[in-house]
């Protein structure tokens, strides 16, 4: 698989990238290819959007960007001949919104990020890859086991996820706060200590943290429809196909189930 480059000085790109586009720069310029003549921003590399950290998606495992996204765009970086390279971005702000894309700070967008509508109207999605449902997690003795024990109570959020679209859909019928938090671990953290009741969010990162930490505990689970899939900037077509091709190539070849396993502890169903 291609080595994966993350040096500290992209964090401050979002920043940049934002202000790029209020000087008018919309249209991204391209300066290297991979195989096949796909247009890349940068020579040499497949640019990757993410929100840090999602675990076991995509998180910081010391120097490195290690998870099951960051494994699969590998993958996708290996048949372009090229490394990839990942930039933190906000998720709400940057990748949902298509402005890391559109401003040319990434090539790709892969942040287990549920394909929605809304979403399309920003990119292009690349076909299904992981189907996901929403979760909720608590401490073990809250008493908390569906939406029906949260009235008068505290659900966090994060902040542009389905989790918290589902959460404002239902407010007035469960009769909860809503706390919002900017990321997972201030989510997670805030059920660990107290400060809210219990998080909404992708079943796979809150049975991933309720693994590592048994002062918490996923007790309901509920289908959404929920499925991620890798976002290019609407009308990239050559890249949204050697996407699609490459997660294709990894099923039949068995990859992708590899993949799967190394980082849930199971083949996919």
């Amino acid at each position: 698989m291609a080595r994966r480059r993350t040096p500290r000085a992209l964090a401050l790109l979002p920043a940049l990238a934002l202000a790029a586009a209020a000087a008018g720069c919309a249209e991204p310029t391209t300066s290297g290819t991979g195989k096949g003549g796909v247009a890349l921003i940068e020579p040499g590399v497949l640019t990757t959007c993410t929100h840090l950290p999602y675990e076991p998606f995509q998180f910081p495992q010391g120097p490195e960007i290690v998870g099951f996204d960051v494994d699969l765009v590998d993958l996708i970086a290996r048949d372009l001949g090229v490394e990839q390279k990942i930039v933190d971005a906000p998720f709400d702000e940057g990748i949902q919104s298509g402005e890391s894309l559109n401003t040319g700070q990434c090539d790709v967008a892969a942040a287990a990020m549920t394909i929605t509508e809304e979403r399309r109207q920003n990119m292009d999605f690349s076909e299904p890859y992981f189907d996901a449902t929403q979760a909720l997690l608590v401490k073990p003795d809250s008493g908390i086991t569906d939406f029906e024990q949260l009235r008068g109570k505290k659900l966090g959020v994060q902040v542009g996820t389905t989790g918290f679209e589902y959460a404002e859909e239902n407010k007035e019928k469960f009769g909860y706060e809503i706390i919002v938090f900017d990321d997972l671990a201030l989510q997670t953290t805030a059920v660990q200590t107290g400060r809210i009741d219990a998080a909404i969010n992708d079943n796979g990162v809150l049975l991933n943290f309720a693994k590592q930490n048994p002062d918490t505990r996923v007790t309901t689970e509920f289908p959404t429809g929920d499925q991620y899939g890798i976002g290019v900037r609407t009308g990239n077509t050559a890249l949204l196909e050697q996407v699609n091709e490459s997660l294709r190539k990894a099923k039949e070849s068995g990859e992708y189930d590899a993949i799967y396993e190394k980082w849930f502890g199971t083949k996919p169903q």
